[in-house]
This record gives structure tokens, C-alpha cells and sequence, in this order.
């Protein structure tokens, strides 16, 4: 596709530009402020990173210049935001009206949100979703549009284009729905695209392809692009400005090599030392906490020698589908999986959405039933439970959901939720439990009063701690923690990470530590094993494993990591585009599970032929 045309704009005139931007939202005591007078410009080709954690006023800005804050009950109070049209004209966008609006959302500018599922009409196929906004806005025929919806997917790199036209969106991979997002805001071929935390609930490989993609096709079509995220890392990596937003002020502006090198604001500087960064803990095999800016971090040695915790010997978790109560494939989520995690030890499993890796951790405490293999939790076969192994297990192994404001009764005070493990395994009574509670909420750093609250009266960060709170209610001697700082902002995933592992030091509790963010993992974890399609295919030292990776599936993610250094950054990197195939095959396909051969101390790996799995 031939470059857009768009017609050059002057030095000194940008193709947004914010000036003294207010908005407040409507309360019972009024208007109640979320922006403060921000100032922010976007030049065509530009790249603008719009930084802060949740609350700051990043979203609620990007809503403002598209104007569908209009739609979520705010209101732009004061100041300016220009736009340079196609033609040369420039609009205030604050004083258009809607029907202006209109005619200019998708010809002149759009907005990729962060969720793709909650943007797609799950009803409609993903060619159909696209040809309309295609028809609408270029005036083309359906078979025009059905055809430029097709060329839109090959641009945004979707394999089979032709035949993802005929897809659901539930069909597709969050990858591949995050692109479908990406083609359909391109289809009008906007001057401004706006993207709004588009990588967040990504793995580190579509993150990378993601960005890589956004980056090809700004450089193609000359496009400003603002780009919102809490991600550091991400922003070293696309960004050619920084503003950087606190509770709706911004509080640092500049070049992305300067926020970087010298940041001056004490909350930058803040949002900088929270950022995990591969490679850091290479010359020690000891996980160790965040700690600030120019202050070495302290490993620390948790491991207890003894009986496993947990042991699992090629555990089998399968999923059969049926058409028409006819079995017509099968899902291998979990394909002979063994590993053992020792007393004060961290157990990393990692690979993309789809491995397997969760309902590994779901298999283990029986919330998924396996087909075959055998559970060991402190010596005792739990494999078969009769009441009281089951109960043992309900108790000495807990979860850590990654949604954590889903894991928690909305009905129910914070005490309430704290008190039900202890309750139900008779751990205390009376008054007994109350003091429980307390001490519990005030060891993972909450004041006790919260527990009169409800879970929707805290943040993101304090659910996630009372989440931690409940799974320690028991006593457990595991803790099985599914992404649970995936979702979190950067600082507060700090916080959260150096919780678990003072939990540790303090209490001896061992984790299985579900991730696929790589530089957390290098920060917590003792040992690393990698998922692919089911199979662990590596598994080893976390210093061994990301110092030597020996499998071309842990090189891939360890290559998409982003870099939290723009000096290092590298637009033409040889990143792996192709998508996991399946884990869905035949009834009478089974996958072949390669056998670990061992290449270092506690270091194995799957070695597959030519023509397997790489």
C-alpha cells in the first residue's frame, strides 16, 4: 500500500495542540476535577507517550480529544485543543459539536482501546465489523470495502487474512484481536491514531509484534501517535516524547532520552525504579526485592533443604470437544507435566497465553479435574481425595487470582473475605478470628480499619493485598499466584512483588509463580520452567535459564522483552511473528511429549527434531 498523503504541516505547527485542558465529571457535590490545565502537542510522525498509573487522568485526556468523554458522563471545564485537519484547517475541538465529531472520528483521528473483546460485536465477524467503518467513511461498495478490509489485514500482518474475514472475535487470539482493532482504526487512514494501553494484557511476543507493527505502519503513513501506558518499558521502546501525568496534572515533559537519563520529577524518578529490568540479577541465581534508584539490591536466600512442598509427576489435563454431542477434538492444555517446588522456594512457570501454564496451577488444587498423573503435596498423594485430603489440600495450598477485585464477594466487608479460610478449616473462633484478620491485613501492609470496607472502596494494589491476606489465612505452605501482578501499575506491582517475597523470607511460604512477564520472574523466581502447548520445554536455575536459554521457544521470549533504555533501542529487531499454533487437535492426534535431557546442573530441556515443535 502506498503511503497516505498528507499534506505537510509548518515547523511551527503541531497536529494537536492542548492547551490549558480542565475536565471534571459530575458529582453529587458537584464538579468533581480530573484534569488541571494540562498542556501536551503531537506533530505528524511524532510519537508522544502520555505515562502514569491508573487515576492519573491518561485515559480520561485521550476521551477528551476524540470527545466520546461526552458519552461517559465528563465534561471538558475549560481550555483548547486544536486540530490540524487534512485540509490544512484547524478545529478546537472542545466547542465542535457531535454531529462535527462524527466527520472527523476515523478520517482524521481513532483510538485503539485496551481491551479488544469489550470494542468487537462479539455477533458479528470480524470482516463484516471492519467493511462498515469502511463503507461509511470512503463511501465504497460492500465487495470495494470487502476487499480493502482483506488488504487491511495482511497490512497489520494477520496470517490467512481471507480467511479470518469470516471469523468471531472470540475466534482469534488476543493478539490477533488486538491487530483486528489496529486494522480497523488504519481503515480510514487517520492523521492521529491514539492508543490507549494497547499492550497491557498482552504476552511479551504479541507486545513486541504489537509494537513493531504500530511502529511500521506510523513510519508508512506519517500518522502522529499518542501513545498511553504505565509501561516505562514500553515507552523506551516507541516513544520520541514523554509527558508524564500525576492525579491529572502534568508533573514532567521532554525527550525520551532525557526522562530516561535524567529524570527530575520525584514521581518519575519513582515510576523508573519500579521498572524490572532483564538482566539485572544476572550475576546472582537469588531472586532479590526492588529497591530505589542507586541503592544495590540484597538477594535473599529462602530455599529449605527437605521434602518437597510440592511434587506433580506427568500431570495430564485435557479438554474434549464436542459438535452435536460428537466428540470432534481435544484440548491438550496440560500434557505430562512433572516438577517438584522445595519448602521457601520460587517456582517460575512462564509462556504465552494458551501454554497451559494456569491450568497447570488450576489442575494441582482440583478447581480443574486432570485425566491422568500424580499430586504430592508434603509427601502425601492427594491424587484421589477422600474428604480429609482434599480439606489438607484446600488448606496448605492457596490461590492468587490475577482479577483480584473478581476474586473478592462484593457483598462482603474485607474482613468478611479474610475470615472465611479461617472459619472454614476451624483455624480459630470468637474473637480469636477478628484479631486474625487484623494481623493478617496489617502483615501484608493494610490498615486493620479495612476491614469494615468493601472491596470496591480500594484500589487495585490494596484488593490485590487482601487477596495475598486470604490465601495466608491458612497457613498455607504453598501459594499458587496466576499473573497476579500482571494487571497491576508498575509502581504498585513493585509493592506487591516485594510483599510476596518479605511474606517469604518471614514465613518460609514456597510460590508457583504463573507469569509471562520475564523481567518479574527474573525478580522473584529461584528456578524457571517454560511452557509451550502444554509441555514444560525447559526448565532449570532462573540464573541458568535466562543466562543460557537452550530452547528456541525460551529465546523467543526472552528477545520480546522491551528494553527500559532507549539508547538500547533496536527498530529492526528480528523478532519471531508467527503465531502458537493450536493445543485443539484430533481425538486420535495425540501431541508427542519430548523427554528432558539434562545440559547443566538441575538445567533440562526438550531437545525436538526437525519438523517438531521448532
Amino acid at each position: 500500500m502506498r503511503p497516505q498523503e498528507v499534506p505537510a504541516l509548518s515547523a511551527t505547527q503541531p497536529l494537536l495542540d492542548v492547551q490549558g485542558l480542565s475536565i471534571a465529571f459530575a458529582s453529587d457535590n458537584g464538579l468533581f476535577p480530573v484534569v488541571h490545565e494540562l498542556d501536551l502537542t503531537v506533530a505528524a510522525g511524532e510519537t508522544l507517550a502520555l505515562v502514569g498509573e491508573s487515576g492519573s487522568g491518561k485515559s480520561v485526556t485521550a476521551l477528551a480529544v476524540t470527545r466520546l468523554l461526552d458519552y461517559a458522563g465528563g465534561r471538558i471545564v475549560a481550555g483548547r485543543i486544536a486540530f490540524t485537519g487534512r485540509d490544512g484547517s484547524v478545529r478546537d475541538l472542545a466547542r465542535a459539536s457531535q454531529d462535527v465529531m462524527r466527520t472527523l472520528r476515523g478520517p482524521e483521528f481513532a483510538m485503539v482501546f485496551q481491551e479488544p473483546m469489550s470494542s468487537l460485536n462479539p455477533v458479528l465477524r470480524i470482516g463484516e465489523q471492519i467493511a462498515e467503518a469502511v463503507m461509511l467513511h470512503q463511501g465504497m461498495d460492500r465487495a470495494a470495502a470487502r476487499a480493502e478490509v482483506r488488504r487491511l489485514l495482511e497490512r497489520v500482518r494477520i496470517p490467512e487474512a481471507a480467511r479470518q474475514l469470516e471469523r468471531y472475535p472470540f475466534q482469534l487470539s488476543g493478539g490477533m484481536r488486538q491487530r483486528v482493532m489496529i486494522a480497523m482504526a488504519l481503515s480510514c487512514r487517520p492523521r492521529l491514531l491514539i492508543a490507549d494501553e494497547p499492550t497491557t494484557a498482552l504476552d511479551v511476543t504479541v507486545q513486541a509484534q504489537v509494537l513493531r507493527l504500530i511502529r511500521t505502519l506510523q513510519q508508512e503513513s506519517g500518522m502522529g501517535l499518542i501513545f498511553i501506558t504505565h509501561d516505562m518499558a514500553v515507552v523506551a521502546e516507541i516513544a520520541d516524547r514523554v509527558v508524564v501525568m500525576r492525579d491529572g496534572r502534568k508533573v514532567e515533559e521532554g525527550a525520551v532520552e532525557t526522562i530516561f537519563s535524567a529524570p527530575r520529577h520525584p514521581y518519575t524518578r519513582m515510576l523508573l525504579d519500579a521498572v524490572p529490568v532483564l538482566g539485572s540479577l544476572s550475576a546472582t541465581p537469588l531472586p532479590a526485592p526492588f529497591v530505589q534508584r542507586g541503592t544495590p539490591a540484597v538477594p535473599q536466600d529462602t530455599v529449605k533443604p527437605g521434602e518437597p512442598v510440592l511434587e506433580i509427576r506427568e500431570l495430564t489435563t485435557r479438554f474434549d470437544v464436542r459438535r452435536n454431542f460428537r466428540l470432534v477434538g481435544r484440548i491438550h492444555a496440560v500434557e505430562h507435566v512433572s516438577l517438584a517446588i522445595s519448602p521457601g522456594e520460587t517456582l517460575a512457570l512462564v509462556g504465552e497465553s494458551g501454554c497451559g501454564k494456569s491450568t497447570a496451577g488450576r489442575s494441582i488444587i482440583r478447581l480443574e479435574q486432570p485425566v491422568s498423573g500424580e499430586i504430592r503435596l508434603e509427601g502425601t498423594d492427594v491424587t484421589r481425595l477422600d474428604r480429609a485430603a482434599e480439606a489438607r489440600l484446600r488448606r496448605r495450598v492457596q490461590f492468587v487470582f490475577q482479577d483480584p477485585f473478581a476474586s473478592l464477594n462484593p457483598q462482603l466487608t474485607i474482613g468478611f473475605c479474610v475470615a472465611e479460610p479461617i472459619v472454614t478449616h476451624h483455624l480459630a473462633s470468637g474473637k480469636a478470628v477478628y484479631d486474625r484478620v487484623h494481623a493478617l491485613l496489617t502483615q501484608v501492609g493494610l490498615p486493620a480499619e479495612f476491614a469494615r470496607r468493601y472491596p470496591h472502596e480500594l484500589s487495585g494494589g490494596q484488593r490485590q493485598r487482601v487477596c495475598i491476606a486470604r490465601a495466608l489465612a491458612s497457613e498455607p505452605s504453598l501459594i499458587i499466584a496466576d499473573e497476579a501482578v500482571a494487571a497491576l501499575d508498575v509502581s504498585i506491582r513493585a509493592q506487591v512483588v516485594n510483599l510476596l517475597m518479605d511474606l517469604q523470607r518471614r514465613l518460609g511460604v514456597a510460590y508457583l509463580f504463573i507469569s509471562h512477564d520475564m523481567a518479574v520472574v527474573e525478580r522473584v523466581s529461584h528456578r524457571v520452567a517454560v511452557m509451550y502447548l502444554g509441555q514444560i520445554v525447559e526448565i532449570g536455575p532462573r540464573q541458568a535459564v535466562f543466562g543460557d536459554p537452550q530452547h528456541a521457544y525460551t529465546r523467543r521470549l526472552l528477545a520480546a522483552v522491551p528494553v527500559p533504555d532507549p539508547r538500547r533501542r533496536n527498530r529492526a529487531r528480528d523478532l519471531d511473528d508467527s503465531e502458537v499454533p493450536s493445543p485443539l487437535r484430533r481425538p486420535d492426534d495425540p501431541p508427542v511429549v519430548q523427554p528432558l535431557v539434562q545440559v547443566g546442573p538441575d538445567h533440562f530441556v526438550a531437545r525436538h527434531k526437525v519438523g517438531g515443535m521448532f
